[in-house]
């Protein structure tokens, strides 16, 4: 399939019609999924359920609803514990005849009078097993026994069946196959014990006199035991078929069939459509899914061939004239199919897990403590295009993790994506931060560098001259006491006769001669201009030769910010044209770029560039005629990059479905009348261990409050008792020097803040971070504790 094809089938949206169909059910795959299969079949059975902003799906179990009732691990286990003692100590007391009133129900019915047969020996073994039984409810309940087996259910699940998340049984089938138990239990030791006879009439009838003469015979000996067994399988069919042992065996599979198949037709279709591409079979490409199916099988097809093959088809799905190329494409090529521009299938080293089905990275793990909400305890953080697209701050020190624990994974994640054809990614960062291989980009920017490839176009790829001058404007003078607009309202003054001149945007060298006032520059643009019959450009040229003479002139000002680019070697190979320019208007293509900024020598000059950057990424994305791309700019240091223009942009980047990755080592690098705004504008807020007090501020006032219980303890001398108690009491503060005091405790809901700022800055461990999510439908999340790695 073609790209434009697929670029048209993004385009007809949801109004497109569907691949029609046959009719009918899929058809069945020719095996069921197996459990240990190729990995890839594995990786794409594992269970992905919904769940909160943030949280890792590959393998989630959802919880159940939070208790509120819920007891600590050490009392749950102290009360079970002290229960089973219990118990065990009554079942001692009785069976050594110290709780002979337990018996009374014997006397009194007069089964205790009757001589000592079989059927007295049952009623009495029978009696006490429903004794036992009871106990075993009794302190079963009292040491919350139902709870205990709540907690532990999962683990259990894991260990036996390979799936925690299977749905209970029900009370009644509960109920059923444990009585069914407990009486098969009881048969057993009747008959196996020596109490019923019965059972072994059949056996003295069928096996000759003269093998129980001795029986130390070899026919003796093998045909006893092998009637033992045949009444033993029948005692244990009975009661299973009474029990209904099959929902329990079904429900609850055995360690040796771990996953051997869903438990519903839904799953087992749905494991089928991933697998066996029963979707592409029914809409008549056989021989495509044929093949692709073969590739699956046989593990020639990685989890990204998938993921890319899966989205080319979300493509065909929308747009049903692509079918044959599509069709023709996959059963010529299998999982080279729809490849990457470049090539690749794949990264040169992946550092950090992903899961391409959910296009999700896993960055931490949220600890299982009380400050985390309950529904993200214990559980896997992962960051993906979902919560990227409403932009994500992180503050935090040097070395706090923000750059290998954070902008890495991100940054690796949307160059897989970018290889599935899914996103187009550009990572900003000096070389020195190792934002990925160069293998892993198809371009890569290295300003300053005479051996680079590609060099920055200073506009951006945009051909009006007004728009051109507000982009380097905002770039040059943004986040100073100048205001941008003076500043492009100069620039455009010499960009547009010069573009009518030459038919091109100046470059920093001739842009910065010009604001510098170079006459000889000036007075050829204004001949060329007259040849071109631009008057109406001249008039601009008078006007800027007016402005020049002014003392508050801005045109020094933006040469000297200029000359700082030049320095930086901004321009190198564009005289020559021996470097290829690179603008961000290229994101409507799944690109992987990075961009590397100068040396230390310049950082006023990589803080330009950074500025520049995210102007013209947010013009870039908010003006592509297809937004189907997810585009994300990751910078690994926004320090200076902040503007007003800046701020008011990433509030545009959510619905043009593009993102940005901002880190700062403090707000203090940001104006202080834009930091609400900036907390305001992103979706997503990150704190590292270490910021701030004044830091953590910002961040609390964000997260806002919530309702808690506070307790209030007050402490008072004891003064009540006899003399006895009072004498205790004075010798004890005798010998330690305190008063006895009794406690009272009050609880109350009061509203308080989710994380104080205190707790930000003192009580974050190293490596760890404060971090809640908002998606692009509006679904937030509160703020997390994370073990980042």
């Amino acid at each position: 399939m073609s790209t434009n094809g697929a670029r048209d089938a993004r385009e007809s949206g949801d109004g497109a019609q569907a691949v029609p169909l046959a009719k009918g059910a899929p058809p069945v795959p020719r095996q069921p999924p197996e459990a240990e299969g190729p990995p890839l079949v594995r990786w794409l059975h594992a269970p992905r359920p919904s769940a909160r902003p943030g949280v890792w799906r590959h393998g989630h179990v959802p919880k159940p609803p939070e208790d509120p009732d819920r007891l600590g691990d050490r009392e749950l286990h102290g009360t079970a514990l002290l229960a089973a003692l219990t118990g065990w100590l009554v079942w001692s007391f009785y069976g050594n005849g110290y709780l002979g009133f337990v018996d009374w129900p014997m006397d009194w019915t007069g089964v205790n009078s009757w001589r000592k047969d079989t059927a007295w020996i049952t009623v009495i073994y029978l009696y006490q097993l429903l004794f036992a039984c009871f106990l075993v409810y009794a302190f079963g309940r009292a040491g919350n026994g139902p709870a205990l087996w709540r907690r532990w259910r999962p683990t259990v699940l894991r260990l036996l069946c390979g799936r925690p998340d299977i749905a209970p049984l029900g009370r009644r089938t509960i109920l059923r196959a444990t009585a069914a138990l407990v009486a098969a239990w009881a048969v057993w030791e009747l008959c196996f014990s020596g109490v019923w006879d019965f059972w072994l009439e059949p056996l003295y009838a069928l096996v000759p006199d003269a093998w129980w003469e001795d029986g130390d015979t070899t026919q003796y000996t093998v045909s006893y035991n092998l009637y033992y067994v045949l009444w033993a399988v029948l005692v244990l069919a009975v009661f299973a078929a009474l029990g209904d042992w099959r929902a329990v065996r079904r429900r609850y599979p055995l360690a040796l069939r771990r996953g051997s198949a869903a438990a519903t037709p839904a799953e087992r279709a749905e494991l089928a459509r991933l697998s066996d591409f029963t979707e592409l079979r029914a809409a008549g490409a056989e021989a495509a899914a044929e093949r692709l199916a073969d590739e699956v099988r046989i593990g020639a097809m990685s989890d990204l061939d998938y993921a890319r093959i899966a989205h080319a088809w979300s493509a065909v799905r929308a747009r049903p004239t692509e079918l044959p190329a599509f069709s023709d494409a996959a059963r010529v090529h299998g999982a080279a199919a729809f490849v990457h521009p470049s090539g690749e299938r794949d990264l040169p080293v992946r550092a950090a897990r992903h899961d391409l089905l959910t296009r999700q990275v896993r960055i931490g793990l949220a600890l299982d403590e009380d400050r985390n909400p309950y529904h993200y305890r214990g559980e896997d953080v992962a960051l993906d295009p979902a919560v990227l697209g409403t932009s994500l701050l992180a503050v935090g020190p040097p070395g706090s993790g923000k750059t290998g624990r954070v902008v890495r994974p991100v940054t690796e994640a949307l160059c897989l994506h970018a290889l599935t054809g899914q996103a187009a990614v550009v990572a900003v960062g000096t070389a020195s931060a190792a934002l990925g291989p160069d293998h892993a980009f198809d371009i890569v920017v290295r300003v300053g560098d005479p051996a680079g490839t590609h060099r920055l176009d200073l506009y951006g790829g945009a051909t009006d001259t007004d728009e051109a001058a507000s982009l380097v404007a905002e770039a040059l003078v943004g986040g100073s006491r100048v205001d941008p607009r003076e500043a492009a309202a100069v620039l455009v003054q010499l960009i547009g006769p010069y573009q009518a001149a030459y038919g091109q945007l100046p470059g920093v060298p001739e842009l910065r001669a010009m604001l510098d006032g170079a006459p000889a520059l000036l007075a050829t643009l204004r001949d060329d201009l007259a040849l071109a019959g631009a008057q109406d450009q001249q008039r601009e040229l008078d006007a800027r030769a007016r402005q020049a003479q002014r003392p508050d002139d801005l045109g020094p000002h933006l040469a000297d910010r200029l000359a700082l680019l030049d320095r930086a070697g901004f321009s190198l190979g564009d005289r020559d044209r021996t470097t290829r320019p690179f603008s961000l208007g290229s994101l409507v293509h799944p690109l992987r770029v990075r961009i590397d900024l100068p040396a230390t020598g310049h950082a006023e000059a990589g803080r330009i560039i950074t500025r520049l950057l995210l102007a013209q990424f947010t013009a870039a994305v908010t003006t592509r005629p297809d937004r189907t791309l997810f585009a994300c700019l990751v910078l690994d240091d926004a320090t200076a990059a902040i503007t007003p223009g800046t701020v008011r942009g990433l509030t545009q980047l959510r619905p043009a479905n593009a993102g940005a990755v901002l880190t700062l080592r403090t707000l203090d690098d940001v104006a202080p009348e834009l930091r609400t705004g900036l907390l305001g504008a992103v979706g997503c807020r990150m704190a590292f261990s270490g910021i701030t007090t004044w830091d953590a501020e910002h961040f609390a006032r964000a997260w806002g409050t919530e309702w808690r219980e506070d307790q209030d303890v007050t402490r008072t001398p004891d003064r009540a008792g006899g003399i006895v108690r009072r004498s205790v009491r004075g010798v004890r503060k005798l010998f330690t020097g305190r008063d006895t005091t009794t406690e009272s405790v009050t609880v109350r809901r009061v509203e308080r803040e989710r994380w104080s700022a205190s707790e930000l800055a003192h009580r974050v461990p190293p490596r760890h971070a404060v971090l809640s999510l908002t998606s692009v439908a509006g679904e937030p999340s509160p703020p997390v504790l994370v073990r980042l790695g």
